[in-house]
């Protein structure tokens, strides 16, 4: 959980404190990956062939370009707070469409996790950058609708290999709108696709086995909060009123939903 709440703070740190800009380090970021995940599947099981699909790898570049050009203005807390509570909220959602049956608590839960997403976005001293928001949001939405599509393959690592290695090559789309790229960020950018998503997917994939479906998912609660604690110690940040409330209310709301289908 920590390598993936470090996304958030590697690709803030190099959109804010170098001069690289977002197309570059999502290109850069997608092929690390793409390199990494790749490099693990062949030494595994020796081959890469029938990994992944087109529309994983259509939804993860989705969330990819939307994740770093948010980032230009949105503060890494918070970003990764809008990215969690929509990847969420993008599943729930999908469960309830096809015909999950809430109890009383699950709504309770999901109802004050759309309050705090509503309290984090709302006009106000502390808003954050509207497109920014909307940005990330997308992000969210895409890792959901990729995390949906995962649960049909056979095996998460390999798969999502596969949907590294078609995405990075579409990623170069990203070149007209990319400007220069220094050292210390592209260096950020191979940390983040290589470490933070590449190892830190390989780990994660890993013990999925061993955990409870619930287990799973309430351990991903960390994320934003491991992300906003970074960012205030590491980034000086400020974590504003606005930003612990809607916390409380988008984690501790999913956490209701979660263990509600728990005690089903």
């Amino acid at each position: 959980m920590a390598a993936f709440a470090a996304n958030s703070l590697l690709c803030r740190i190099a959109l804010t404190q170098t001069d690289t800009d977002p197309a570059g380090f999502t290109m850069i970021r997608m092929f690390a990956g793409a390199i990494t995940l790749g490099t693990i599947v062949l030494l595994r099981k020796g081959t890469l062939r029938s990994s992944g699909s087109w529309p994983g790898a259509f939804s993860l570049l989705t969330y990819a370009v939307a994740f770093s050009f948010a980032y230009v203005k949105l503060p890494a807390g918070t970003g990764a707070l809008l990215l969690f509570g929509s990847v969420q909220a993008t599943m729930i959602i999908t469960g309830l469409y096809h015909g999950e049956n809430f109890r009383l608590v699950q709504w309770v839960g999901l109802l004050t996790a759309f309050g705090g997403l509503i309290i984090l976005v709302a006009p106000g001293i502390h808003a954050p950058d509207p497109l920014s928001a909307v940005l990330m949001a997308t992000a969210g939405i895409a890792w959901g609708i990729y995390s949906l599509l995962g649960r049909k393959q056979g095996d998460p690592l390999t798969a999502t290999a596969g949907n590294f290695l078609r995405a990075a090559p579409f990623s170069l789309l990203l070149i007209p709108l990319a400007g220069p790229v220094d050292l210390q960020g592209a260096m950020f950018a191979v940390v983040s696709g290589a470490i933070s998503s590449g190892v830190g997917y390989a780990i994660w994939y890993g013990i999925l086995p061993s955990l409870r479906a619930t287990h799973a998912a309430s351990v991903q609660l960390t994320v934003p909060v491991i992300a906003s604690s970074a960012a205030v110690l590491i980034l000086g940040e400020n974590l504003t009123f606005n930003l612990m409330i809607a916390s409380v209310a988008v984690l501790g709301g999913i956490a209701l939903v979660i263990l509600g289908r728990n005690r089903r």
